[in-house]
């Protein structure tokens, strides 16, 4: 049976109160894997944590396997009854958006899930009020050259900033950012916590930071996974609970990630 582990990352801000936190759980490139019956392992780990939002990353399922997003629905009506729920899409969801062939098999999915109250976030962002402290969830949503193997273009600042604008000057920014590759890029932008997953962990994980290669088909890619701080800001990216493309995993456990932001 597949397992996967649980891992908490601690990032502390001025701007919550006092004896407040802040408990998010991070969810990237399941790629259509159930853990238990009905996912039951994988929503007693997130209901364990109390987390205050679930934050999806991308890549929930796999875009030439429609089954795979039955599944992943699955596990989000059940957690979006508890807390609620920001979805920004990976190389795979965006891809099934795009293709005329699956586009509506991957509109129902999406109309499905925010009928139900899941917030998703094409480019877009959102303000929330979270242990007395306002926050603000961006999603970026990169064109699928970004994606490319193994070369794909520099993003530029101002090309982000044409996508998903600039951060306001309030709350607490945080940034769903499906591909850690441009990560000097999302910490220019200005985010005090960026997300990122994609990488798998590197397939083969050599340190806390460093893995061999990526779906990209990069050796040793920066950002590749872990917690990253530039100042005050971090990048924290997740080994993702399943696997594609490279579908194999060595000193590199699966991970459901949990973030608490506190005082």
């Amino acid at each position: 049976m597949k397992t996967f582990r649980t891992r908490t990352y601690s990032v502390s801000d001025h701007r919550l109160p006092a004896g407040r936190s802040v408990t998010f759980a991070v969810l990237a490139d399941l790629h259509g894997l159930v853990f238990g019956n009905n996912h039951q392992q994988l929503y007693a780990a997130i209901a364990e944590g109390r987390p205050d939002a679930i934050l999806v990353c991308g890549d929930m399922i796999v875009n030439h396997r429609h089954e795979t997003m039955e599944s992943a629905a699955g596990l989000l009506l059940r957690l979006c009854d508890r807390v609620p729920i920001f979805y920004a899409l990976g190389n795979h969801e965006y891809k099934m958006l795009l293709n005329p062939e699956s586009r509506e098999f991957y509109l129902n999915y999406e109309r499905l899930l925010t009928s139900a109250g899941i917030c998703f976030l094409h480019n877009e962002h959102v303000d929330i009020c979270l242990g007395d402290t306002d926050f603000v969830f961006y999603g970026l949503e990169l064109p699928l050259e970004y994606y490319h193997k193994p070369n794909s273009p520099a993003l530029s600042l101002t090309f982000m900033e044409k996508l998903i604008g600039i951060p306001s000057q309030s709350g607490i920014h945080v940034l769903l950012a499906h591909n850690p590759k441009y990560g000097n890029t999302y910490f220019s932008w200005g985010a005090d916590l960026i997300l990122s997953g994609h990488y798998h962990g590197g397939i083969m994980r050599l340190s806390e930071h460093h893995g061999l290669t990526c779906p990209q088909y990069l050796l040793f890619p920066p950002y590749c996974c872990g917690d990253f701080q530039k100042g005050r800001q971090h990048m924290i990216v997740s080994a993702g609970l399943g696997e594609h493309t490279i579908p194999v995993r060595i000193h590199n456990p699966r991970e459901l990630l949990f973030v608490k932001i506190h005082h």
